[in-house]
């Protein structure tokens, strides 16, 4: 079993939720409101965990009662807290609007904005010693950058996120060996709006050979997009009778993939892999809570 490493952050999700979106100036009811463990990194390591895979876990929270209810439940799970460092600033929070079919969400990064070039550097050996390395954008760009570069001077496969959607540096961008935006993301990567399957071909290969690394797009409950021998593949997704959330599907679809990607698997089964398993994600509340296990995914692959 491979072991994945996976940098990032470390959030309380805060999820309310309402029928539909306020309107400009309006106030309206909700239904509930829940607080629970959440951040793209914690999330896309309790997927590999779920899944079985030896996963660490590299994060920062704060000294304060979120932080302690956050290491807590890793902890739970059966996760190392080795390595997610209390700090003095206030946790990250993730406010969640859970709608009916959909949601939004406001990150205050706090915590996970505490890593830098140099704090990231002191786990070189860790880096190095993983198969697999695991990162997004809830931190700050030049702490990724530093553990890409480290990863490639250690010959480990990485997996960028890159969500929040930001503009990144083309050396940074051709540091991942697999990138993975969804559709609004790489718009904000390429600068460009893409309508047609014609569009999406076309800049996949294009940015394969501008940077080298493998450009897996996810679309939503669509499934993903990725380029073969120069021809567009999309791996549809499973039919759901229910979708109970949606957050953290993008996160269970990373974490998916990392796991094909550390087993050695061709990048066409890891990415079918990773699409059933982010769509099984769905069937439950919670970003965490909603992480498959293997046999569950296996068991809807047949």
């Amino acid at each position: 079993m491979g072991k994945i490493a996976v940098i990032g952050s470390l959030n309380m999700d805060i999820i309310v939720s309402v029928e539909r979106m306020p309107q400009k100036g309006e106030t309206i009811h909700g239904n509930t409101v829940q607080y629970l463990p959440g951040g793209k990194g914690a999330n896309q390591a309790v997927a590999v965990h779920k899944l079985g895979a030896d996963v660490q876990l590299f994060g920062k929270v704060g000294k304060d009662s979120f932080g302690d209810e956050i290491r807590d439940s890793i902890s739970r799970q059966g996760l190392s807290t080795d390595t997610i460092f209390p700090v003095e600033t206030a946790t990250g929070i993730a406010n969640i609007t859970h709608l009916p079919d959909d949601n939004s969400i406001v990150v205050i990064p706090g915590a996970n904005q505490k890593w830098n070039a140099e704090t990231i550097r002191g786990f070189s050996e860790e880096i190095g010693s993983a198969d697999v390395l695991v990162m997004q954008l809830e931190i700050p760009v030049d702490a990724v950058h530093q553990a890409l570069k480290l990863a490639k001077q250690h010959r480990v496969p990485t997996i960028l996120n890159p969500a929040p959607a930001k503009q990144l540096p083309e050396e940074m961008l051709r540091l991942a060996d697999y990138i993975t935006p969804n559709q609004t993301e790489l718009e904000t990567l390429t600068g460009r709006r893409i309508t047609t399957d014609e569009e999406l071909g076309r800049t996949i290969q294009k940015w394969e050979t501008d940077f080298g690394g493998r450009l897996i797009v996810t679309l939503g409950n669509k499934g993903a997009a990725y380029a073969e021998s120069g021809e567009l593949k999309i791996v549809p997704a499973p039919e759901i009778d229910r979708v109970r959330d949606t957050t953290g599907a993008g996160d269970c679809f990373n974490g998916a993939l990392a796991y094909g990607v550390a087993e050695g698997w061709e990048l066409s089964s890891s990415i079918a892999f990773a699409v059933t398993a982010a769509s099984l994600s769905v069937t439950k509340f919670g970003a965490q809570a909603g992480m498959p296990s293997l046999e569950e995914v296996l068991k809807w692959m047949g």
